[in-house]
């Protein structure tokens, strides 16, 4: 599904965030990202996001170069991934179905579709009975579930999970796991990235590790080596 093939990103500064990167994602995997920071993780991300563009080598999504694609295309494709990331970036002034609700108009979804899929995928993260409450009443790990159902409700390809529990105590670093456990094995593709050896450990998944801008490690069984 993604195919990173010699990928190295040089920044203005001469600073390199990635060096010869090769790797290939398959459907329906999870796969955990992890390295210190500095690794090139994030800008990894930005890769499939296609908010970077290598210096050198090229980034596919199925059989379509990202980098590639016409600006006029690039919406469509964002469509196709949905992305959680640590601050939650929820709208302050809008209640938990407004959030989602405001996700699936972005993406041209009817009234009759947010009626009936924000409360669907509600449930899906154990949070139906909060759905009109406004995001500061709720807790961080109520939060990143909250985050985590707008993300799937439009039912992307592949879900991105940057450091989603790098503010959640155990307890709730515990459920956002399980939930993107229950998420790919719906069929959803996962690239998770974390610093916490006990998400890697809970996921037992694949595991790349990344240092200095390099892909140092590529574990099937889910060994986190840093």
């Amino acid at each position: 599904m993604i195919k990173f093939e010699k990928v190295t990103k040089v920044y203005a500064d001469d600073s390199v965030a990635l060096e010869d990167v090769s790797l290939h994602i398959e459907s329906k995997e999870f796969v955990s990202i992890v390295g210190h920071s500095g690794a090139g993780k994030t800008t990894l991300i930005k890769m499939i996001l296609a908010e970077e563009k290598p210096t050198r080598g090229t980034v596919h999504f199925e059989s379509v170069d990202i980098h590639s694609l016409k600006k006029s295309d690039m919406p469509k494709f964002r469509r196709r991934i949905g992305t959680v990331f640590q601050d939650f970036r929820l709208i302050p002034n809008k209640t938990v179905f407004e959030n989602i609700a405001f996700a699936m108009e972005a993406a041209g979804r009817t009234d009759e579709e947010i009626a009936s899929d924000v409360p669907h995928v509600l449930e899906l993260v154990d949070l139906g009975r909060k759905i009109w409450s406004f995001p500061h009443e709720l807790s961080g790990g109520e939060k990143q579930r909250v985050a985590l159902a707008r993300a799937i409700v439009n039912q992307p390809d592949i879900i991105i999970a940057d450091e989603p529990t790098g503010n959640l105590d155990p307890v709730n670093t515990y459920e956002i796991v399980q939930i993107l456990k229950k998420i790919n094995d719906l069929g959803t593709t996962v690239i998770l990235t974390t610093h916490n050896k006990g998400v890697i450990e809970t996921v037992g998944r694949r595991v790349i590790t990344m240092e200095r801008g390099r892909l140092v490690r590529d574990d099937k069984d889910g060994k986190y080596a840093i």
